[in-house]
């Protein structure tokens, strides 16, 4: 395996992760008697949607590349630019939300809500993974699920401790990891 290709997946991960890692520091807050099993759980409901999202994006990509073959030599190039635009959003977003703003309590139908919410960048990814042969892709997937899965487990456990303290950090360290793997895309895609 292309050790390239696993520190992109990985940097990919901990990128997109950094919306539900900010989530999940709140869950967590919210919660503080939060068994060890409920944090497994919602930790791996935020990293099944990382994992979907991105081959949905890739499947969608893929589709509208093969009934449109002059798309194929842009994908890359849409790749970055989505994630230039989605690393941007988060880090102005950050800016945005009030300082300690809560989230509603947390139920099956919330969680669901902002795993969806926390993952939809994560379709944008579907670009720049779409090149890659399925077993790539999946493998990539699989990595940005972890990533994502151990970031939020991590951040419940620190959200029961310190709350919101790191929120817009979080954020902003998202967006400029999702930024700079859109510039090595397009670095990659201008040799």
């Amino acid at each position: 395996m292309e050790k390239a290709f696993l520190l992109h997946s990985f940097l990919l991960g901990a990128g997109l992760s950094m919306d539900a890692f900010t989530v999940s520091l709140a869950d967590g807050l919210r919660e503080p008697e939060m068994s060890g099993r409920r944090m497994r759980a919602i930790a791996g409901a935020y990293g099944a949607f990382q994992a979907v999202m991105p081959m949905t994006g890739r499947g969608l990509v893929r589709l509208a590349a093969s009934r449109f073959l002059w798309l194929r030599r842009r994908i890359p190039f849409a790749g970055a630019a989505l994630l230039f635009c989605v690393g941007g959003k988060m880090i102005l977003e950050s800016f945005l939300r009030p300082p300690g703003a809560r989230s509603a309590p947390l139920d099956g139908a919330a969680l669901l809500a902002q795993a969806f919410a926390t993952s939809v960048d994560a379709l944008s990814v579907g670009f720049a993974i779409a090149a890659y042969r399925l077993p790539q892709a999946l493998l990539a997937s699989a990595i940005i699920a972890a990533v994502t899965f151990f970031d939020c487990l991590a951040a419940l456990a620190v959200g029961k401790r310190f709350g919101l303290l790191f929120s817009r950090q979080a954020s902003v360290s998202g967006g400029l990891v999702l930024m700079g793997v859109g510039a090595e895309t397009l670095f990659r895609a201008l040799r």
